[in-house]
């Protein structure tokens, strides 16, 4: 068996998921501008972006980790992982998640420090436990179709609300809508993941929420995610100029619906799965700005 190279290493940091830790950090910061006398915290923002970054690459290393020590990935028909395709050794694939987590809490400790809100190190604990029990101890609660409600709350909710309350010490109500919509796209991402995954997962007994309810609901779940951001986006586009432009981010948005509705083959949820994070992105940035400018 070859080595993993630094290809795979990347490859396993799964690149595609940034989105998700970007959108909701540029949403929180852009709620936090409407609050703050000084203007823009840039120190806090890219504190917590790195925080968000970090928490979300560690992740996606001990999901390897765990999916690969426990056989899950035996199964599996996306690209191949770092511990189950035997490229690197667990140990070694556990530690570099375990080194992200640490960059994460280390960011989010200096923030805390920054903000003077001590009892978000709880917080931040938090979400270091959820993102490494995801799919890793006895009883992952990935394996028991709680991946989206997670998703939802950490890297929507508390991503969002998290950013604006650590650099303004409160959170309005943009700030928790738009955590909301970052939230939901994150758990259609992960949706359509694991539509792609779903006959595999079902052979290895991961109980996925796409294994629990099923193809057809799994597809229609996935269009739901996709969109009720756009009906949030409504109450944007009442009260700011620019938010009504972010409507053009249907233009990724529907292709992705398109193909996860009618998808059959493993490229093709890939496919939409690459154009659901592009969504979040362009949702997320593109409403930031609306809400800052």
């Amino acid at each position: 068996m070859r080595k993993a190279s630094a290809s795979d290493w990347i490859g396993g940091a799964r690149l595609r998921t940034l989105p998700l830790a970007v959108s909701p950090v540029a949403l929180g910061t852009a709620s936090a501008f409407l609050l703050s006398t000084p203007g823009w915290h840039w120190v806090r923002a890219l504190l917590a972006l790195v925080v968000a970054v970090a928490l979300q690459v560690g992740v996606n290393y001990a999901n390897d980790y765990s999916d690969g020590i426990r056989g899950t990935d035996r199964y599996r028909v996306g690209p191949s992982r770092l511990t189950g395709s035997g490229a690197a050794k667990p140990r070694t694939v556990l530690a570099v998640a375990l080194a992200f987590f640490a960059l994460g809490g280390v960011a989010g400790v200096v923030l805390v420090v920054l903000s003077g809100f001590y009892w978000l190190l709880a917080v931040g604990a938090a979400c270091i436990v959820a993102a490494y029990f995801y799919t890793g101890g006895k009883h992952p609660y990935g394996y028991y179709g709680l991946g989206e409600v997670f998703v939802f709350v950490f890297f929507g909710i508390v991503a969002t609300a998290g950013t604006t309350y650590t650099q303004v010490g409160t959170v309005n109500t943009e700030s928790w809508l738009a955590g909301a919509a970052a939230g939901l796209l994150a758990c259609a991402v992960l949706m359509v993941n694991n539509l792609r995954d779903l006959e595999q997962d079902r052979l290895a007994k991961k109980r996925t929420l796409a294994v629990l309810v099923g193809n057809r609901a799994s597809r229609v779940l996935f269009t739901v995610f996709v969109a009720i951001p756009f009906v949030i986006l409504v109450f944007f586009a009442v009260f700011y100029e620019k938010a009504p432009y972010v409507f053009f981010t249907l233009l990724v948005a529907i292709p992705a619906v398109i193909i996860t509705l009618t998808g059959k083959t493993a490229p093709e949820f890939i496919l939409a799965l690459k154009l659901t994070s592009l969504t979040a992105l362009l949702f997320g940035l593109g409403l930031a700005a609306a809400i800052a400018f």
